[in-house]
């Protein structure tokens, strides 16, 4: 029975108690693609995303709430998530697609035939994860703090209101500011050298509450990122230079910033981003056992697929179907991989979807970190293992191929977890997991599109791998890339920076990664980012933690959105204006 309740504020349901409604997912399409737009510059500045279901939760009750006065909780949850389902494709295509471009192969992929790719990629992640939710969630009740935390959101009414608030005006502000830095051309303030000290130390600050509001979001998990970069210039390089011991070059001795990042911190840097990755996948494999446990236990229980679940039968249909519009995409990703190739590729990429879905899955359950680079890592090269089969494939199109069914892998393996964590918030918001399910499918889809017409913008724009894009997870898998292929790469400094990294993250998960971060990237983000963390240990100290996420998380989502924005509409009217 259909019922219309009013108030002064307006209706408060529309139909018995709205969900999968027609405004839940138009809402969510909108917000989806800002999060996603905003999310992958970010993740091309500064190497690593931040989970965009928090921001749609805020923003959602903004529109939902705010404007269009709809009170239904889980009409908002599944708002938010279509919303991340969208912006799913973002830490999955940027973590890979930018490495096509990097090593110089960008007009010779074909970008439709790994848009549909991603797009049957993430429909796989999807189904592959759902048998397991009710194992995962409902029985092993993993923690999922990212699900909890938007839970928080939308059990708060008022609260999510005056935070929506504080994110449109941060980002109002934050995106004014980069429009003046852009326009006038005046991006960064040379600090140390104004101060006398030397320009080894490279002392100039980024311009950019992006990347401030960043770090204020990481908080002290940011710590290890900033200590790499301290470590290079504020130790490493002040040694070199106490000992005489900076690098010659024909004849002239490397001291500036740019060359010593260059020529030694940031090769290092993406060894040990690879070192970090792989150990994380390796100390990840025990969770294999537990997943293999969780889907085995699902299947004996007789109501792990009631009503309110998806069916089965239709799952298994959504698996074949995509696993078909993967094999595809494998055989048509070059000429030379043909048919028995494309199969091998198509079995292997499906298998892993299956097998690293569900690892990451367990891993962001328990410990809110998720190894996804490494895991895109080792797809890709086990990928072009298959294309030197048979005799072998030349480098170009062997590079295209797998990278192009790489980036299908890892936009699954990044929609699995992201599932999850909202299959988390809608447990303890009493929503129904089939509308979920659906919103999950629906907004899938859209992710790639908007993914790939962004990287294609900003890396006319820009330069993919440059300083104003450095792209740092790209950068490593283009240099693991090389480094297979036979390509002229400083194997000695990667070798250390692998060991360095591997070491690292065997005695605390993902921290070779994140210093692996800070040698990587320029010192001037890293100073820049370290203010973020440092108001955030602050306001935490004097404000309290409340304080941190009721205000202080909303006003640093909104810098981030504000100031990405502004950068992709910058790129477009560059675009533009050269044609």
């Amino acid at each position: 029975m259909t019922q219309e309740n009013n108030t002064s504020q307006g209706p408060i349901t529309h139909g018995a108690y709205p969900e999968l409604s027609s405004h839940a997912i138009i809402v969510g399409y909108i917000l989806g693609v800002v999060i996603a737009m905003s999310i992958g510059f970010a993740a091309l500045k500064l190497g690593f995303s931040i989970e965009g279901s928090e921001l749609a939760a805020i923003l959602g009750f903004g529109i939902l709430r705010g404007i269009l006065r709809r009170r239904s909780i889980v009409e908002n949850n599944v708002t938010q998530t279509v919303a991340s389902a969208v912006n799913g494709a973002s830490s999955g295509m940027m973590f890979s697609v930018p490495a096509i471009f990097i090593l110089g192969y960008g007009m010779e992929f074909n970008p439709y035939v790994l848009t549909f790719g991603a797009i049957a990629g993430a429909f796989l992640g999807i189904a592959f994860i759902i048998p397991l939710r009710k194992q995962m969630i409902d029985f092993e009740r993993l923690t999922y703090p990212g699900g909890v935390a938007v839970a928080t959101i939308l059990k708060s009414p008022g609260a999510g209101i005056e935070k929506a608030k504080m994110l449109l005006i941060a980002m109002v502000i934050s995106g004014g500011l980069h429009f003046a830095s852009l326009y006038s051309g005046v991006e960064n303030w040379p600090l140390f050298a104004q101060l006398g000290l030397p320009d080894y130390m490279n002392g100039t600050w980024y311009l950019s509450l992006m990347t401030i509001g960043v770090g204020y979001i990481a908080g002290r998990g940011g710590v290890a990122f900033i200590i790499g970069g301290y470590v290079c210039y504020f130790v490493l390089a002040p040694m070199l230079s106490a000992t005489d011991l900076f690098p010659v070059v024909d004849g002239s001795i490397i001291n500036s910033p740019g060359q010593l990042r260059t020529l030694l911190f940031r090769p290092v840097g993406i060894g040990m981003l690879i070192g970090g990755a792989v150990i994380g996948v390796m100390f990840a494999l025990p969770l294999i056992r537990s997943a293999v446990s969780s889907m085995q236990s699902s299947a004996k229980v007789e109501s792990a697929m009631s009503r309110d679940e998806m069916p089965i039968k239709l799952l298994y249909f959504g698996v074949g179907g995509a696993a078909v519009l993967l094999a595809v995409m494998a055989i048509t990703s070059a000429e030379e991989v043909g048919i028995v190739r494309g199969l091998m590729m198509a079995a292997l990429g499906t298998l892993w979807i299956w097998m690293a879905g569900i690892i990451l899955s367990e891993a962001i359950g328990r410990t809110n970190w998720s190894p996804l680079s490494g895991m895109t890592l080792v797809a890709v090269t086990l990928l072009i293992v298959i294309t030197q089969s048979f005799g072998g494939m030349d480098a170009m199109p062997a590079i295209v191929a797998a990278i192009t069914v790489g980036a299908a892998t890892c936009v699954a393996m990044s929609q699995a977890t992201d599932l999850m964590l909202d299959m988390k918030t809608g447990y303890l918001v009493g929503a129904t997991p089939r509308m979920q399910q659906l919103g999950q499918f629906a907004g899938a889809w859209l992710g790639p599109i908007v993914i790939i017409m962004l990287i294609f913008v900003l890396h006319d724009a820009y330069g993919l791998g440059s300083d104003k894009l450095p792209a740092p997870q790209g950068q490593a898998l283009a240099s693991m890339v090389n480094g297979i292929m036979g390509g002229d790469v400083p194997t000695e400094k990667y070798i250390a920076g692998a060991l360095l990294g591997a070491l690292l993250s065997a005695v605390q998960g993902g921290l070779g990664i994140t210093v692996g971060l800070g040698f990587y990237l320029p010192f001037n983000i890293v100073l820049t980012y370290s203010i973020g963390t440092l108001l955030r240990e602050i306001s935490d100290r004097k404000c309290g933690k409340s304080w941190s996420d009721n205000k202080g998380i909303p006003i640093a989502a909104g810098l981030i959105v504000g100031e990405a924005l502004v950068g992709v509409g910058y790129a477009i009217n560059i675009i533009a204006s050269a044609n």
